[in-house]
This record gives structure tokens, sequence and C-alpha cells, in this order.
């Protein structure tokens, strides 16, 4: 699969992807063995924040850690990346580490955060102060991307937990000529990223349960005036090709181009809305 940067050569892209290569397996070392739970805001609050749901799992999904499913190297590595592929500014700690932070549905930090990411959502279980709350925030203007769930069982339970948040909502699939596989990077279609350790397991394969997750989908709930407020990459872990750039060069070089793609295109289209 391959992916072109709008407006500007593919060798950009090539040299990005490189210089990627160059840098990623020390900060990933690094992120493995410091898992901090980011709470409160940054202290530099002048660009983009990335919020990570935490919520409380009711099942347990096979590779799944819950609401913590590649944290926090994710988080960091993307908006890392997104700075140094985009002219787009970032949140930062006071130390200089990226802006990523942890948010519960009930905190009024929530409020805060434009952009909100959930992993493992097919394990979520929400109380009603969670489902009001979170619904107050899609209402007023916030965005909520969900990630790395698989198959049927998984869908089902996220279904049930979005309708308590919003219970007359509409869940369609994205069309292919909407403007998020556009915005930045041309992405022919939605990319099927597995966890690093399925794809060793299984030399290669992308779909964790089988022929019952071939099929990737990106799919969303729109208000009424159009505003896409949640996005679902659903039989698929995005996010994994941004936490595990550094591990390995096949790895990285066959998921992480199309994840940041993705990533980055889903960033700018939500925050420019």
């Amino acid at each position: 699969m391959h992916y072109r940067r709008i407006c500007q050569p593919p060798r950009l892209l090539i040299a990005l992807v490189l210089a990627l290569l160059t840098s990623a397996a020390a900060a990933q070392q690094w992120r493995w063995r410091s898992t901090p739970v980011r709470e409160g805001m940054p202290d530099r609050r002048g660009g983009f924040m990335f919020c990570r749901l935490r919520y409380t799992s009711v099942v347990r999904e096979a590779n799944g850690q819950g609401w913590s499913t590649d944290y926090p190297s994710a988080d960091n590595n993307f908006m890392s990346r997104l700075a140094e592929l985009t002219h787009a500014p970032i949140a930062t700690w006071n130390n200089g580490e990226p802006g990523y932070v942890v948010v519960d549905a009930t905190d009024p930090a929530l409020f805060q955060c434009p952009f909100l990411f959930a992993s493992d959502v097919g394990t979520a279980g929400f109380s009603q102060a969670e489902a009001r709350q979170l619904r107050a925030y899609l209402q007023k203007g916030g965005f909520l991307w969900v990630d790395d769930f698989w198959g049927n069982r998984a869908w089902a339970r996220w279904v049930g937990e979005i309708l308590a948040v919003l219970p007359n909502a509409q869940i369609v699939d994205i069309p292919r000529d909407h403007a998020i596989f556009n915005t930045l990077y041309a992405v022919p279609e939605t990319p099927q990223i597995p966890s690093i350790q399925f794809w060793r397991r299984s030399g290669g394969g992308t779909s964790e349960r089988g022929s019952e997750s071939a099929e990737p989908h990106l799919r969303g709930i729109f208000d009424d005036r159009g505003r896409l407020m949640v996005l679902m990459s659903h039989n698929t872990d995005i996010a994994d090709g941004w936490e595990r750039e550094g591990e390995d060069d096949r790895f990285f070089y066959a998921f992480s181009p199309g994840s940041y793609a993705i990533g980055i295109n889903v960033v700018i289209w939500a925050m420019t809305r």
C-alpha cells in the first residue's frame, strides 16, 4: 500500500520515513521503560493535545489491556511525528515532552480536550455519569476517536456503550470520498494494522480474529449539522503503528507510514472543523 503527500513530491515522504527510522528506536526503548500516567493539563498548551480516555473494562478481549492499550508510547510518538511531519504546534510539559494526557469521562478537564482517543473499547463499560458527561462533551464540540477493537463481540459491546452516550445516533461507514482520506495524505483505503505481537505469531497476518475481522472499517457518528463527533476504526489497530514504530524495521515499513498517514489526516480534519 502506498501513500503520497498531497501537493508535494513523494520523495519528501520517503525522506521523512527515513528520518523516523533514525530516531525511533532510541525513543521507543525509553518509553517502554517509563509508563507514567500523565494527568492534569500540560504546562504549555499552545497547540494540539492528545487526550486519552481512561475507562473501566467490564470484559476482557484477547491481547487487550483496556484503556492503557498502546499507552504511553503511541500518544507520545504520534504527537512527536505530528510536529515533525506538519507545521502543527503541539502542547508540551515544562520538560519539553509532548503534552499527552489521560482523562476520566467525569473529569471537568475533559472539556479542555478538543481531541479524545480510546483503545480496546470493546471492553469498556460507562456509568450513567460517564455517559452523561461524554454526551455533553461531544455535543459541545468534542471529538472522540476509538481504535483497536476486533470482531463481532467487541463491536456489539462498543455499540451498546456509545448508544448509551448518544441514544439517537446513527453509525455510518465513512465514505471513501470523505476528506479524512485526503486531508494531507492520500490514503486509498482503511489500513488493517495488527498488534506487533499478533503479526509476529501469525507470520505476518493482519486479521486478529481470522475471517471475522478480515475487513477493517472506518465508521462514524455525525451530528445534525454534519460534524463528525465519533470516529471508529474497527478491525484494525492504528495506534500500534505509532507505538511500535521503533521496534522492528519490517513492521515499521509495513504499517507505520499508513498509520501516521490516516492519523494525521484525522487530526487535521477534526481540529479544523
